[in-house]
């Protein structure tokens, strides 16, 4: 990899890592220096493990207390992974790695994410099974009209930029949309395969700006990995281009739609290859029952983890094509886990409909296998399909970030699976998020009381 940065002439190397909230984080080094870098890890602030989605720090590091988390911000070391060394096609002369967070004598940190998802990928690995996932990330694309950066906009968190839409909305999969967008989406596409990230399909979705990208299937924290990348170079190239790219769930623009990121994911058999979900007849086997009846017994709880934002709650509306509540059908876009299982067919799969874009991509794959493996352990069998999603008796998604941090905070499954220390770690942060919303005085508040009373 040394010689690669050096054959190619780049001046610099960004060394990363995925925070808490999926959010890459680093240094950028000159090239000159990798070599040191490689062989002894790069220190950063612990901090960066520590803050909330506005960048505050939510812990108390500076008590004395040597039981708070990273007390004293104290560093925290880097090790680079080489397998995910990228050139930048958008910064030719610069590159990309990503890192393992670990402590400074090199051992483990319970609540880095990337770790965790290995070791429910390890545990799956136990059980002489590995799971497949595909990419299906639904995001807006806008025009920047005013950047919002004058001083009194720099806030914590920043003003949001003031944007237009490139394109109308609501003509799902359009021709003529898709070639008004096309400038864009060709700039992405073509980035993706310069780095290697194999993209399947681009496409027009409901909403204006809103747009899809799909990814060949492959394992976990390959996926996890590249989501991250997609994630951080959707908004890089677009900024390039005088653009912005979120993945916020709702954005609160007019006639904006709700974005939803569907995962979906097969198990196979680690020494055969073969897919487990698939069954001659179509039926269920006993492994997709099992998964399926773990996903939804763990739904609730999982919400923190795959739906992280007080945003991405807005989106669980009836008749929406997104879910309201905790059930599964087959082939049905209104439920929580649609089964896309066809007899033979080696592509038998479930999507889970339910994840926020903006979800951590090592903690949301994580939720599925440990929720997976929980149905198989306790032989658990699916509630019957839906064929009406809304109207269905079924238990109500969490209504609220408050609710899901409460039922994450009270699993056993996950102080089970991922330790005491990273459930609260994990409460704690997002507790920051949800009390700062709660104090927050909202358009709604003020439209409704401050000239009634």
């Amino acid at each position: 990899m040394i010689d690669r940065v050096a054959a190619d002439g780049l001046e610099t190397v960004r060394v990363l890592f995925a925070d808490m909230h999926g959010v890459l984080r680093g240094k950028t080094v000159a090239a000159r220096a990798l070599p040191s870098i490689m062989a002894d890890g790069m220190k950063v602030p612990s901090t960066l493990l520590l803050k909330d989605t506005s960048h505050r720090t939510a812990f108390p590091i500076w008590t004395g207390d040597e039981d708070a988390p990273m007390a004293g911000a104290s560093d925290i070391l880097l090790v680079p992974d080489p397998a995910t060394f990228r050139r930048l096609p958008w910064s030719d002369h610069s590159g990309w790695i990503l890192c393992d967070a670990r402590r400074q004598d090199g051992g483990p940190i319970p609540f880095a994410p990337r770790d965790l998802l290995r070791a429910q990928v390890e545990r799956l690995a136990e059980q002489g099974l590995e799971m497949r996932i595909g990419l299906e990330v639904e995001f807006h694309v806008f025009d920047v009209v005013d950047p919002k950066l004058d001083h009194a906009d720099t806030t914590m968190p920043p003003a949001p930029p003031e944007t237009r839409a490139p394109a109308p909305g609501y003509q799902f999969l359009t021709e003529t949309i898709y070639a008004q967008l096309e400038p864009i989406m060709d700039r992405l596409r073509r980035v993706c395969e310069e780095m290697g990230l194999p993209v399947r399909t681009t496409e027009v979705e409901m909403g204006p700006g809103q747009v899809e990208f799909t990814f060949d299937p492959a394992d976990p924290v390959t996926q996890a990995d590249a989501m991250v990348m997609f994630r951080t170079l959707a908004k890089e190239v677009c900024a390039q281009e005088g653009k912005h790219a979120t993945f916020m769930c709702r954005p609160k623009v007019a006639n904006a739609a709700a974005s939803g990121w569907h995962v979906h994911a097969s198990v196979l058999d680690r020494k055969s290859g073969e897919n487990r979900f698939m069954s001659d007849s179509g039926e269920l086997t006993d492994l997709a029952g099992q998964w399926i009846a773990g996903i939804l017994a763990h739904a609730a709880e999982s919400c923190l983890l795959t739906t992280p934002t007080v945003n991405g709650y807005k989106r669980y509306t009836q008749f929406q094509l997104a879910p309201d509540r905790i059930a599964w059908g087959r082939d049905n876009r209104g439920a929580m886990l649609r089964a896309l299982i066809a007899p033979g067919d080696p592509a038998s799969r479930l999507e889970n409909r339910v994840a926020d874009p903006a979800a951590n991509p090592y903690l949301l794959f994580a939720s599925q296998i440990a929720s997976g493996l929980a149905g198989m352990d306790a032989g658990l069998a699916p509630p019957a399909p839906v064929t009406s999603p809304y109207a269905e008796e079924a238990p109500a998604l969490p209504a609220s970030l408050g609710a899901a941090i409460e039922a994450f905070a009270a699993s056993p499954l996950y102080a089970r699976v991922l330790g005491a220390e990273t459930v609260t770690h994990l409460a704690t942060l997002k507790r920051a998020e949800w009390d700062r919303y709660l104090a927050h005085v909202s358009d709604w508040e003020q439209a409704e009381y401050f000239r009634l009373f």
